[in-house]
């Protein structure tokens, strides 16, 4: 589609590395500094879908913003400045290995695996007979690995430290921190009529200092119910209203698709791509409780370009 950005190839001053992820591309500046920029690329079972979504990669960075701006008293973070909509710059950290999945409510793959029978997730034993979409007693830390490519693997904390992937300090730390950021999450949804369902979080550490990185509470990285409802449909056994990119996915299973080998990625329409992109903007106005303001997407790249070499400019005066 117009108007979107889906890939970048951008050359800017000092830069010595580009990494291109799912979503983000991350540019290296010099030894500390990174640019993240957020595309307009959506993916969904670990496949880069083919159509950009608009404003996509403007509600996600600009989402993440604010929550990293809200959870800076918790935990330190990466960020610096957002020179442009769609990108943010700041420290640039050693990532540890693993994502910290952290789910206050039985749903989505852990919910997928349990109907198949599975009692046990990432080392934690869940009880019988929970329903769909059904609160934990206590939120759980089910943490993952990161994949360069293709899928991130659930592991349990007993592996992650006899595998050396994090240390046993760092890690309980960073079930610390995980805990803390999904409770503060949690509160902001509810006062936002939502319930936070499940987030992930990515930690670094630069000269010993353990830093939050990448997006925090974006809908590519969490998902939410609306909290009016919730009750009524959970006891019918109907589905949640949800602002999270579970409808994406639940939408490429519904034709076909899941990612495996031979299938093939149902068209996405202009339409289709507006609807999501709608989504996702109903899903900023709601969680941060602002109106949504479009930025020029008449020429995405060189908007991006001028901001970020201005702000470099500046940034090194």
């Amino acid at each position: 589609m117009k108007n979107t950005l889906v890939t970048t190839d951008f050359k800017f001053p000092e830069q010595t590395h580009v990494y291109h992820g799912k979503v983000r591309d991350v540019y290296s500046i010099g030894e500390d500094t990174l640019v993240m920029i957020a595309t307009d690329r959506i993916s969904a079972f670990d496949v880069i879908l083919p159509q950009g979504i608009p404003y996509k990669g403007q509600v996600l960075n600009q989402i993440a913003a604010k929550f990293l701006d809200a959870t800076a008293d918790i935990v330190p973070n990466w960020k610096s400045a957002v020179p442009d909509p769609m990108v943010t710059v700041g420290l640039r950290c050693e990532p540890f290995k693993v994502e910290m999945v952290v789910r206050g409510y039985l749903t989505g793959s852990a919910w997928r695996a349990y109907k198949a029978g599975e009692r046990t997730l990432c080392g934690i034993r869940l009880p019988d007979g929970m329903k769909e979409n059904e609160k934990f007693p206590v939120p759980i830390i089910t943490p993952t690995t990161k994949a360069d490519e293709g899928h991130d693997e659930n592991i349990s904390k007993q592996e992650i430290i006899a595998q050396g992937l994090v240390g046993k300090d760092d890690y309980e730390q960073l079930e610390k921190y995980t805990l803390a950021l999904f409770q503060r999450g949690t509160e902001m949804a509810a006062s936002k009529g939502l319930i936070l369902v499940d987030t992930k979080y990515e930690f670094g550490k630069k000269d010993g200092k353990i830093y939050l990185i990448d997006e925090i509470h974006t809908p590519d990285s969490s998902r939410y119910f609306y909290a009016e409802g919730y009750r009524e449909r959970f006891e019918k056994g109907e589905e949640q209203k949800q602002l999270s990119k579970e409808f994406v996915r639940q939408w490429l299973m519904e034709n076909g698709f899941q990612g495996k080998e031979g299938q093939t990625v149902p068209e996405m329409t202009p339409e289709y791509c507006e609807s999501v992109s709608e989504r996702y903007i109903e899903l900023y106005e709601k969680i941060t409780g602002e109106a949504f303001v479009k930025a020029d997407i008449n020429d995405v790249p060189s908007r991006i370009e001028k901001n970020i070499n201005a702000y470099l400019k500046s940034y090194k005066k």
